[in-house]
């Protein structure tokens, strides 16, 4: 069991499986890109496979979401998925991708045991999508968004971020066109980590303001913390039902106290928190021959010091020196 000193225990595990991604969206990484890890300092598929194997078989892992960068820039990724499925105990198995190359690798995806997807979609203009992405392609987004849907990896999520000054106005109509595409909808506010380390709280489109602005065409009425449990979406009925809204609020109304998350890195680190500044490395363990038990035991002890929040409200805040594309969110 993954238990820290607060009493949380961790039964998800998110798994970034590279760090690089064939966007460049203007919140997470610079025009020009970043330094990518090294092919040797990546772990392996096999290295891969044996740590989620541990994760189920000896921490209590339950769901695993495999992250990046761009997930789907792994060649091995299908393999991946399709030897985790043969795990005992099987674990739940999401991805988060940009999207673009699902069109050709959803039905793939499902057939190996993928379970459903989140998208990143912050835009239904394609003009704002690539301001926002630096890259034109947004249709190749909405085909792998309707390719997931008829493969059968549901329910679709998608995930949007608003900017100030591009995007901020499309709240209601994402939602409106989510809704008649059976997707389901999450906001999250704009986290620090970006490569630039150019994040501003100020100005920053917030859960309330997104809020006020689905209101303007929408009755939303509150799930409500037990249909919450330990997700990190607050929920929105919208309308009275079926479909739902969600918003990640990261920064302004954090959900430290019920995080049941722990990541492992594409080079093979533990981190406890997406805004942690300290690492714990298992590539090292995994490559001296050490035994499962080993791995499992530094696995235990790094989430044993896992911190009671992010500290994003604390004025003393240090901005981790990985951005999101490495980390994986």
């Amino acid at each position: 069991m993954l238990i820290d000193t607060y009493g949380r225990v961790a039964t998800d595990l998110r798994v970034s499986l590279t760090d690089r991604c064939n966007l460049r969206c203007t919140y997470c990484m610079p025009e020009e890109g970043l330094q990518w890890l090294a092919k040797p300092d990546l772990l392996t598929d096999d290295e891969i496979v044996r740590l989620i194997d541990i994760a189920v078989r000896m921490l209590g892992i339950e769901e695993v979401r495999f992250t990046g960068g761009e997930p789907l820039l792994r060649p091995g990724l299908v393999g991946i998925v399709e030897r985790v499925a043969a795990l005992a105990p099987r674990p739940q198995m999401s991805l988060t991708t940009n999207g673009i190359g699902l069109k050709r690798t959803a039905t793939a995806l499902k057939a190996a045991g993928l379970d459903r997807v989140n998208v990143s979609l912050d835009t239904l203009r394609p003009d704002v999508f690539k301001a926002l992405t630096r890259r034109d392609r947004h249709k190749d987004v909405i085909e792998g968004l309707e390719a997931a849907h008829a493969a059968g990896l549901t329910p679709v999520k998608i995930n949007t971020v608003l900017m100030p000054g591009l995007n901020e106005d499309e709240a209601p109509d994402l939602l409106s066109w989510a809704m008649e595409g059976g997707y389901e909808l999450r906001f999250i506010e704009q986290m620090p980590l970006d490569a630039q380390h150019g994040w501003k709280r100020e100005g920053m489109v917030t859960a309330g303001d997104i809020l006020a602005s689905l209101r303007t065409r929408f009755d939303l009425t509150p799930e409500g913390a037990d249909a919450r449990g330990s997700a990190p979406a607050e929920r929105w009925l919208v309308n009275g039902g079926p479909h739902r809204v969600g918003v990640i609020a990261s920064v302004t109304r954090p959900f430290c106290a019920a995080c049941d998350r722990t990541r492992l890195t594409a080079d093979g680190q533990i981190r406890t928190c997406l805004f942690a500044t300290e690492e714990t490395d298992l590539r090292a363990a995994l490559r001296s021959d050490a035994p499962d038990e080993e791995i499992a035991r530094i696995w235990k002890l790094a989430m044993w010091g896992k911190k009671a929040g992010a500290g994003l409200d604390d004025p003393s805040f240090v901005q981790p020196d990985r951005p999101m594309s490495a980390i994986g969110g």
